[in-house]
């Protein structure tokens, strides 16, 4: 059986359940520093501040200890005013050690006290030792009490706070530990006042009297003095104390937030279904332990290419490159010239020793190896410098992988720490910023456009209830209608009469005409004849009609704007995402998984890159199924696999995208392998065009001239 031990803690717990409980309640904030009284607290941050107040208050002179106890005890004063009060009963004790100021010729110097001598019932002089500015005694001296001052006093209050919780079991008031009492011989007799206010037992405090009308009532303090129960009977005390121990011996278990650290999730029969892990391909072409470099070496060139004048290459194109036993293959001497250009823009020091030799600044196929060289005798390894007598002759082929990208990852660290990449760094930082700056504010401007539209609807849904709430108030139904249509009819069939003469110009027209309408609205003739609620209904239908048609159209119309709006807010994403990828700064690993293997993702390539925790090991995932297998096989419950799952998905598309692209490009290397086998042996094609040697044809298309 395992047992689980807590850091600071002597508690050993045998089952997993309890002890991931137990280190939940260790790591939530609710924890206090019984000497600070600082609360938020995890457990371990409050064992660190009660260890650090521990030494602090051991620093307290022992001359002091037993005045401030004496201060302390039976005291009813709050805790700041009890700090304050020792503070200043505590500046009239001098003792020996104490540095503090002395007056001499009318000024005060630092000094220390060495020595007091007391003579019968006089004060007692304090030799002194006077410090010079390099805090040493230069000489000695008697001085009178009121001679010496404090400047400032050597504990704060904070200190004092701290001593006075070590130092008692309870608060207002104040009762030291029976051990400290007697050990500095303190009386532990409750004085009168006291005693008047309080009940004791057998010397301990243990209620607050209290007198209620007719009856006695004893309020029970626990020894802590912070809470507080009324004790009616003993039969009431004994069941709450049987519970609080019942509670005490019964660890409540609750239940474990995830996600947790992965070593310590464990395997419930609730979890989903994980899928096997695959295993990764391992099939590089460098040694194992040169996968690392040559990954590193890669990004950068195809990060970095504009800037180096390098035409970008595949990761096999230069894994096969490295591993070539051609000593002036064009991929090798281009990325290796690119690099020493760099080097001989920014004046460095390998420029100044190329300038020290009258080399030509051209780089070419045949003196490449001399610059090389160079290079190797600036950076002075001896590991490297060791092949330098084995390029001079020409024989860089049959450099060992590691050696070759060892060189390679020199002048990439090289290369980084010129001005002129430092200066496209610091640019991409700030481009980084400002777009990330950009699409903030678009984002909250988008969201307070929200919030007014929403805004705007709900104030026009409240003013529609208000109108229909005043239409019905106003008799607006169907008798309203009835005769808003009579209304109509009159003024038609007056109109038709001729007896509306002139149009309505004036508001003075107008308002006589509105007059009119409603005097022929109270006294129709004979002659008119009212709409009858056959007629009303047929037109309340054609409108209702009418209005029908027009509100698909409305709604068409807005999904369409808002599809608009949508999609836009996606591109300017998208756009955004995009245009900050281009500001490479470095590639950082997708996250870890349990056992701390860390997955890479580099967009030139597609796969996914698996390097073991002790970076000795390497492998890729390159299909989609794989991807899905991975992801499947990742448990949410763990920190590590939770946010790697998340990363995973987050790219998840462009990843799959990628290996799509990657498996289309092999089925055709595949394919053109193959038409080449067909082929007769008597018109056998050269090796130049084998695309397993695409790397034989690279030619830089941005060379500088």
């Amino acid at each position: 059986m395992s047992l689980y031990t807590k850091f600071g803690s002597q508690k050993k717990f045998s089952a997993t359940i309890k002890y991931l409980t137990r280190i939940n309640l260790y790591r939530k904030r609710v924890w206090m520093c019984k000497s600070t009284a600082k609360t938020n607290l995890t457990y371990e941050e409050a064992l660190v501040s009660e260890k650090c107040t521990a030494k602090k208050v051991e620093g307290l002179p022992k001359e002091l200890v037993a005045p401030a106890l004496r201060t302390i005890q039976f005291s009813m004063l709050s805790l700041k005013d009890l700090a304050n009060t020792i503070a200043s009963e505590l500046q009239q004790h001098l003792f020996v050690g104490a540095e503090l100021f002395g007056r001499k010729d009318g000024d005060l110097y630092p000094c220390k006290i060495l020595n007091i001598a007391k003579e019968g019932t006089k004060e007692p002089r304090y030799e002194v030792g006077w410090f010079d500015k390099d805090k040493k005694i230069s000489e000695n001296s008697q001085v009178n009490a009121e001679d010496l001052v404090w400047k400032k006093f050597p504990f704060s209050r904070n200190v004092l706070k701290s001593f006075i919780r070590e130092s008692t079991s309870r608060s207002i008031p104040w009762i030291l530990h029976g051990k400290l009492a007697q050990k500095h011989g303190i009386s532990t007799d409750p004085p009168e006042e006291i005693q008047s206010k309080f009940l004791f037992q057998d010397g301990q405090l243990v209620g607050k009297k209290k007198r209620k009308k007719n009856e006695n009532v004893v309020e029970v303090i626990e020894e802590s003095g912070k809470s507080k129960r009324k004790k009616v009977n003993s039969k009431l005390e004994r069941s709450v104390a049987d519970h609080t121990e019942k509670e005490d011996n019964e660890m409540k278990e609750e239940p474990i937030k995830y996600p947790i650290d992965d070593a310590l999730v464990q395997p419930s029969p609730h979890d989903p279904i994980l899928t096997d892990r695959p295993s990764p391909s391992r099939d590089f072409n460098v040694p194992m332990d040169c996968v690392g470099d040559l990954l590193m070496v890669w990004d950068f060139c195809s990060s970095f290419s504009r800037l180096l004048h390098l035409w970008p290459f595949s990761l096999e194109d230069f894994d096969n490159a490295i591993c070539h036993k051609d000593s002036n293959l064009v991929l090798i001497v281009e990325l290796h010239a690119s690099l020493f250009g760099a080097l001989m823009r920014d004046n460095s020091e390998y420029f100044l020793n190329v300038q020290r030799r009258t080399r030509k600044l051209k780089i070419t196929l045949i003196s490449w190896a001399e610059y090389l060289c160079d290079f190797l005798e600036v950076i002075n390894i001896p590991e490297l410098c060791s092949h330098i007598a084995l390029i001079k002759r020409g024989h860089y082929g049959l450099l060992n992988p590691n050696v070759k990208l060892g060189i390679l990852r020199e002048l990439v660290n090289q290369v980084l720490q010129t001005d002129l990449f430092r200066e496209k760094l610091g640019d991409h930082i700030e481009q980084r910023r400002a777009l990330g700056a950009t699409r903030r504010g678009e984002a909250l401007e988008e969201g307070r456009k929200k919030r007014e539209r929403k805004e705007k609807m709900m104030a026009d849904a409240d003013a529609d209830a208000g109108a229909d709430a005043n239409g019905v108030m106003n008799g607006h139904g169907l008798e309203g209608t009835e005769t808003n249509m009579d209304i109509v009819a009159s003024d038609n069939h007056h109109i038709q009469n001729g007896t509306v003469a002139g149009e309505r110009n004036a508001e003075n027209s107008s308002q006589e005409n509105g007059l009119l309408e409603k005097s022929e609205n109270v006294h129709l003739e004979n002659g008119e004849k009212k709409i009858d609620k056959k007629q009303i209904g047929k037109m309340e239908a054609e409108n209702v009609k009418d209005s029908s048609g027009k509100e698909p159209m409305k709604h068409l119309i807005d999904d369409k704007k808002e599809a608009s709006e949508k999609k836009s807010k996606e591109q300017r994403k998208e756009y955004f995402a995009r245009e900050i990828e281009k500001r490479v700064i470095r590639t950082s690993p997708l996250g870890k998984d349990r056992d701390y293997t860390r997955y890479w993702w580099f967009q030139r390539d597609g796969r996914i890159f698996v390097e073991s925790s002790d970076s000795r090991q390497w492998g890729y995932y390159s299909s989609k199924e794989e991807l899905e297998a991975l992801m499947g096989s990742l448990n949410c419950k763990g920190e590590r696999e939770c946010a790697l799952k998340k990363q995973l998905a987050k790219f998840y598309d462009r990843i799959c995208l990628g290996l799509q692209k990657r498996l289309k490009d092999l089925a055709y290397k595949i394919a053109a392998e193959e038409a080449v086998l067909r082929r007769s042996t008597r018109v056998r094609a050269p090796p130049r065009e084998n695309p397993a040697n695409a790397f034989l044809k690279y030619v830089n298309k941005w060379k500088e001239e």
